[in-house]
């Protein structure tokens, strides 16, 4: 029996570590500034077809360049290893622990407002906990619970919408039609700034790429493992937003983060309502539970490849990274007892971003530089599909700075200490093989 992840289960890991924090929370920080239901429902769709773009470009990159840890792996080999260690050092630093520790907190927040008393932050610190000794059990055990989970994610969702949609006691008059108006707010600061909420819900569309040792067949597979996954959320993303304006008044979410919990208690009455939003924080398990899974693959490669992080790639009898497990594990405990949850998802949103932005312009190095090896899949639709992706991720990042610089300034001095990092790294290597050469 192969140990690999198969394709149904890489497929769930893409779905799971999409669908979760960003959605459930993002529309309450969106309708601060925008309060037009076709503005909204944009913002979705042109983060979903950002999504797609970079998708397939990873495809092409994941394809001709095969191994675990996604961006790290990318950047290093296409344009040098100091990119791929400020990489890694985001992925350790912030890049998987910020995601879970809101993904965590999320649930806190979900089941503490339907459990009175239950403590958020006990709550969300309790899920990483417990999911991460599961994870460290077995590669078996760890690829089966996230299938479940991920399937129970998405017939609970189906059934949500489903459930506003047909039984919903409270309708709102909203209409996708344009109105006037809209078209300056489309091309706006407040439209770029909610778009990078919306960016980060949509982070996940290239999980598959921190397993890719992992995966069965990866060079044949992974298009459609990436393409397939995040298709599949581009349509949740849609009709869930759409049945959360239409169950609920836009003033009533406005500014809140469990948007979920309130659409339903407007939709089904309080009672039911609340049972609603006991569903909706079980989702989360599941995206918690995937990026444990996938975020400690990176961190492992770069103990593999740095002795400065030498420690993250010591692994358990059963081959799983423990330590790198453990040490994500430990830092989004640190984040989810620390710091607040716009701070976390705007800081987090701006590093990720900038990441990807990178590796998806690398695709253009990649053929410049004849790494393509024959037969490897091709992005569809190049070079337009990198194109997009890059110059709406672009468009965001320097809204964000302009708008919000404290965050983003902040993300750029974790990319500078990244680098610090990495002159160190080297001259510390370079001490020791000299000291090993001396007679």
């Amino acid at each position: 029996m192969s140990s690999k992840f198969n394709q149904s289960t890489a497929i769930a890991i893409v779905v799971a570590n999409m669908i979760g924090t960003g959605v459930f929370t993002s529309l309450g920080f969106q309708l601060i500034d925008i309060q037009s239901v076709f503005v909204l429902m944009m913002l979705w769709l042109v983060g979903g077809v950002t999504a797609l773009c970079g998708a397939l470009t990873y495809a092409e990159l994941g394809a001709n360049l095969p191994r675990s840890g996604g961006e790290y792996n990318f950047l290093g080999r296409i344009y040098h290893p100091a990119m791929g260690f400020v990489s890694g050092w985001i992925s350790v630093s912030v890049g998987f622990a910020a995601p879970i520790a809101l993904a965590a907190m999320t649930f806190g927040a979900y089941l503490s407002s339907v459990v009175s008393w239950v403590n958020s932050g006990l709550a969300a610190a309790l899920l990483i906990f417990c999911l991460t000794c599961l994870h460290c059990y077995s590669r078996r055990a760890s690829g089966q619970t996230q299938l479940v989970f991920t399937t129970i994610k998405v017939l609970l969702i189906l059934a949500f919408c489903l459930l506003v949609f047909f039984f919903s006691e409270s309708r709102q008059p909203i209409s996708l039609i344009p109105v006037s108006g809209d078209a300056a707010v489309l091309t706006g600061g407040a439209f770029a700034v909610a778009l990078i909420y919306v960016n980060y819900a949509y982070t996940g569309w290239n999980a598959a790429t921190y397993i890719l040792d992992e995966l069965d067949a990866p060079q044949k597979k992974l298009p459609l493992v990436l393409f397939a996954g995040t298709i599949v959320v581009i349509v949740f993303y849609l009709m869930l937003n759409y049945l959360f304006l239409l169950a609920a008044p836009m003033d009533a979410m406005k500014g809140k983060i469990e948007v979920g919990l309130i659409a339903s208690e407007y939709a089904f009455g309080q009672e039911a309502g609340r049972l609603m939003g006991l569903m909706l924080s079980a989702l989360l398990i599941s995206t918690v539970s995937a990026m444990l899974l996938a975020g400690p693959r990176v961190l492992q490669v770069i103990g593999q490849d740095f002795r400065i992080f030498r420690f993250l790639s010591v692994t358990n009898r059963a081959g799983l990274p423990i330590a790198a497990i453990v040490c994500v594990a430990l830092l989004a405990e640190i984040l989810v007892l620390t710091s607040t949850f716009e701070s976390i998802l705007v800081f987090s949103g701006f590093v990720l971003a900038t990441n990807t932005l990178f590796t998806v312009a690398g695709v253009f190095v990649l053929r410049a530089k004849g790494m393509s090896k024959p037969g490897a899949y091709r992005t569809f639709g190049y070079p337009f599909t990198p194109l997009i992706f890059l110059l709406l991720t672009l468009w965001t990042l320097i809204y964000i700075l302009i708008n919000r610089p404290q965050e983003g300034l902040s993300g750029l001095l974790i990319i500078a200490v990244g680098l610090l990092l990495y002159w160190l790294s080297n001259k510390f290597s370079q001490q020791s093989q000299q000291l090993q050469e001396t007679p």
